[in-house]
This record gives structure tokens, C-alpha cells and sequence, in this order.
């Protein structure tokens, strides 16, 4: 079939055909995908037809005993393949979720695992009726559009819009293996961690986290020329405490997402009194969406319960800005 260029359209095709086009591009025979789909052989052949028609290009050659896709039906079928699992899954989560509690949130990835995982399981003992979606990714979702309740950001105070609730602050600290220290050189002071590979982020040049970064903890004690054994660098700071916790060397970590590893022993403080203040701190969001729904309310009430246990295990001095409840 051929379609002069004087038919293509502009507008957006009907999407009600597309899953015919995949069962015959899939089988190479229309025959086989009526009987997939439970449809007669002729009702598939006008399917197809259709989509051509408002595709305004063939799709498919047809054979006497076999059909092959042209370069535009393989180039409609990578699309289509891509598109067509998305939807049937996001049609499952709908069906599931529907008529349920729910809270979705969204939040940057070291965060997600080294803080709030860990803790989840405390609020899913107390809240068994609520399901819980996280979003965790380092782009930042604009709450007033996007489709989740709550977002849990990082940022000093002047990034942070008014109604955002200031969960923890930060203090930066090194840490290690205590099996790494066993076996290692002496470290009693700063100087001494030229004898050691040290851990670092690779994005340690983007503004907001050149705070992390040991050059400037290094700046601040005076030891601008100081050199480690090697460097290890990574792109998250989940990775950054693996690698200490395997033994690959000293990292420079913030504090609250690494005391539960602190208190447990699995890693110990190498300087415990050269701990440095971040301008940084950890933030609560809840956008329209969230607003006014009991369970994101008792959600935002476990969150504030954990920061406030944070807190006190950071040994974080109350801070008279912070508040324990939503409003």
C-alpha cells in the first residue's frame, strides 16, 4: 500500500490500534496475532489499515504467506515496545492502589538509602494500611505540578521556600572501617591522613556540595599543600560509605546519614574532634497535592518523630526555628 506524501497528518494518531501493530510486527503474520488477540483475521487486517492511514506511510510489505516491516513500521515498533510495557504497568499500579491509602514522595537517592529506608519498616508496623511510593532521584520535582505528596530536599535555608520544615542540620566528620583502622598507621591528627586513600565525591566542583569536599576541611585546619595516599571517587554518597565500610579508606561524611553506622560500630569516627559545620541541612516539602489527607499528615508526623531521634543522635542543639508538627 502507498500513501502519497499529500496525506501525511500533522495531528496525533488514535493509540487504539497500536497494540494490534505490535502482536503483527511481533509475529510477522496476521494470522497469528488474530489468535493472540481474539480478533478474526479480517478485523486485524483493518487495523492495520487504519494505522496506515493515519500513520500516512506503509507499515508493513505483505507477502503471499508472511508480512515484513518497512523502516518506518521497525522505527513505529522500537517506539511502540518502549511505550506499551510503561503503560500496562502504570495501569497495574492504578488498579492496585485504587481505593487505598497512599503517601508518594520524592527525594534525592543518598537520602533515600542511607536515611529513610532504613527506617521505613517502623512506619509500616505502625501504618499497615498505608502504601508508600518513593521517587528517588536527584532532579528535584516541582510539587506544585508534580504527582507526589511530599518531597524531603537538601540545601541551606536560603534555597528553601517559607513553608519548608527544617528536619536536621549537618556536620561533617571523617570516618572508617574500624578494621581498616586496626591494621592501618597510626591517625591521631590531621596530618596523618596523608597515609591514607582517601573518598571523595566526583561532583565535588558543583557549588552547593563543595562543602563535602576535603580540600575545603583541609583549607580550614591549615593544610592546603597536604597530598593522600591516592583518591576514590564516586557519585553518590551511599557509595562513598560502601566503600568505607568495605575497608577502601577514609571518607568525609555527613553525619546524620551515617550515625546508625556510627552507633552499631560498623564505622567509627578517625578524628572525633575535628568535626566540621555544613551551611547545609535536611528539609520536609508537602505540596498541594498532600495537603489536607490524613495519611500524608501521619506521615509527615513519623518524619518529623525520626528527625527529631536524628537529632539527638547527632547531639544537634534544638534549634528554635524547627517545629515537630505539620500545620
Amino acid at each position: 500500500m502507498q500513501h502519497s506524501q499529500s496525506v501525511l497528518r500533522s495531528r496525533p494518531i488514535q493509540a487504539g490500534n497500536l497494540r494490534t501493530f505490535e502482536a503483527v510486527a511481533r509475529h510477522l503474520n496476521f494470522r497469528a496475532a488474530a489468535e493472540e488477540m481474539a480478533l478474526t483475521q479480517s478485523a486485524v487486517s483493518r487495523q492495520i489499515q487504519a494505522l496506515e492511514e493515519e500513520v500516512g506511510v506503509s507499515l508493513f510489505l505483505r507477502h503471499t504467506r508472511a508480512v515484513e516491516l518497512t523502516g518506518a513500521g521497525a522505527q513505529l515498533l522500537a517506539a511502540v515496545t518502549q511505550s506499551l510495557p510503561r503503560i500496562d504497568s502504570a495501569v497495574r499500579q492504578i488498579r492496585r492502589s485504587a481505593g487505598r491509602k497512599s503517601v508518594s514522595l520524592t527525594t534525592f537517592a543518598s537520602f533515600a538509602s542511607m536515611w529513610l529506608i532504613p527506617r521505613l519498616e517502623i512506619f509500616q508496623r505502625q501504618h499497615a494500611d498505608i502504601d508508600i511510593r518513593i521517587d528517588a532521584s536527584d532532579t528535584s520535582l516541582d510539587l506544585e505540578v508534580a504527582d507526589v505528596d511530599i518531597a524531603l530536599r537538601y540545601g541551606p535555608p536560603t534555597s528553601m521556600p517559607a513553608h519548608a520544615v527544617r528536619l536536621f542540620g549537618e556536620q561533617l566528620t571523617a570516618v572508617a572501617s574500624p578494621w581498616l583502622m586496626k591494621n592501618a598507621p597510626r591517625l591521631k591528627k590531621p596530618e596523618d591522613l596523608s597515609q591514607f586513600t582517601l573518598i571523595e565525591a566526583s561532583d565535588g566542583h558543583v557549588t552547593h556540595l563543595e562543602w563535602l569536599t576535603w580540600r575545603r576541611w583541609f583549607d580550614a585546619r591549615q593544610l592546603g599543600r597536604l597530598e593522600p595516599k591516592r583518591w576514590l571517587y564516586f557519585g553518590y554518597a551511599y557509595q562513598m560509605t560502601q566503600a568505607a565500610l568495605t575497608g577502601q579508606g577514609v571518607v568525609l561524611a555527613r553525619l546524620p546519614l551515617v550515625a546508625e553506622s556510627l552507633a552499631n560500630g560498623d564505622l567509627v569516627e578517625v578524628l572525633p574532634g575535628q568535626r566540621m559545620d555544613s551551611p547545609m541541612a535536611y528539609w520536609l516539602l508537602v505540596g498541594p497535592r498532600g495537603k489536607d489527607r490524613p495519611e500524608t499528615a501521619a506521615f509527615c508526623q513519623w518524619l518529623m518523630a525520626q528527625a527529631k531521634a536524628t537529632r539527638e543522635v547527632i547531639g544537634e542543639v534544638p534549634d528554635p526555628d524547627t517545629v515537630d508538627n505539620i500545620d
